[in-house]
């Protein structure tokens, strides 16, 4: 009986140490979504620190997260807001995101950005986009939801609930910022929002080539059907919005889909690439795009915002919260490290001129 015992505590220490092990390997090949390395993997997982009550959820890609600013919803009409964004999200993954927030809280209104349709995004779709989506998401139906409707015909279920099967060959291109970040992260975004400064205007920017065919797929409008039912059964207004990236390019044949369906499912639509909005909002692709016309700096994402918050409070029913002494408690400290970060990013960008 005493040796049974003695085999099974042999067994189950050897079990402990094989997992441990693995584990702790597995953290150190998987890759550094960090201040020092791409970023924008690291935006999924931040939303779970945050104290979930959020009036607005934003959902999408490089275009949300890099071109409104939730400090700014908050500083000029108390609204609670958090973008759910990733690297090239594709329609699929917001839906299960927007999902996998309905675990923690019901917002208001969501928000989702409509160049996910483009038809050309799945045919183009990557790997490495998936994993930015998908790895910081934490075990739920939806996350297995999002590995299904995601993976590329090369790609294996298991290698995204073991990722040491993906990332076992990394060896060789281990640096000290996978020691540095192996137990610890830093926050890097200000509620989904990546801060860039710096301006380089839209010049000279090419319309696009025409396309055999503009319509969605069946893929894309299967999951904003989905999207739209999930928000109706939740009590949640969506809100449509084409952000005002002037690339990739938006055809006019993808905006009257995407206006037709919001007209037939009652939704809002609100494209920022019209020119009587982009008058409103005061964007000038001179000044307001650090990348000629991709993404918006700073101060357009702060214009951006601007808009917004008026339309939201006026439009869909939000109110100030500024007065809840917890919230604005909590978004003070928020607020504190948006300056701080937008400060030092200022000066290392007018260091970086002066240098060259």
């Amino acid at each position: 009986m005493k040796a049974a015992a003695k085999k099974w505590i042999k067994f189950i220490a050897s079990a402990v140490i094989v997992v441990v092990t693995l584990s702790l390997l597995q953290m150190l090949l998987m890759p550094k979504y960090s201040v020092d390395g791409p970023v924008e993997g690291a935006f999924v997982a931040e939303y779970y620190g945050e104290v979930k009550d959020h009036d607005v959820i934003f959902v999408g890609d490089c275009e949300v997260y890099e071109n409104f600013s939730p400090i700014v919803l908050w500083r000029d009409y108390g609204i609670n807001s958090y973008i759910r964004g990733s690297a090239d999200q594709y329609i699929y993954q917001s839906y299960y995101l927007l999902e996998d927030t309905l675990r923690y809280e019901t917002p208001k209104v969501v928000v989702f950005n409509v160049q996910a349709l483009d038809p050309k995004r799945e045919a183009e779709a990557k790997e490495a986009y998936n994993r930015m989506s998908i790895d910081g998401m934490k075990w739920s139906p939806a996350k297995i939801g999002a590995i299904n409707s995601s993976m590329l015909e090369d790609e294996q279920f298991l290698d995204y609930v073991f990722p040491i099967l993906r990332y076992h060959s990394r060896w060789s291109e281990l640096d000290k910022t996978d020691f540095e970040y192996m137990f610890k992260s830093e926050k890097v975004s200000h509620n989904g929002y990546l801060m860039k400064v710096g301006v380089k205007p839209a010049e000279n920017v090419p319309e696009g080539k025409p396309l055999h065919d503009y319509k969605f797929t069946e893929k894309a409008r299967k999951h904003l059907d989905m999207m739209v039912e999930l928000c109706e059964k939740n009590g949640i207004k969506l809100l449509l919005i084409k952000a005002p990236s002037l690339y990739p390019y938006w055809y006019p044949e993808y905006d009257q889909q995407v206006a037709q369906y919001a007209k037939e499912h009652n939704l809002t639509y609100i494209n920022f690439l019209d020119e009587t909005i982009q008058a409103e909002t005061g964007i000038d692709y001179t000044k307001d795009t650090y990348d000629a016309g991709l993404h918006m700096n700073v101060e357009g994402a702060e214009k951006l915002s601007e808009w917004l918050g008026k339309y939201l409070t006026e439009n869909m029913g939000l109110t100030d919260r500024r007065g809840e002494a917890e919230l604005a408690a909590c978004w003070e400290d928020k607020i504190a490290f948006y300056e701080a970060d937008k400060k030092a990013k200022y000066e290392e960008y007018e260091k970086n001129i002066e240098a060259n």
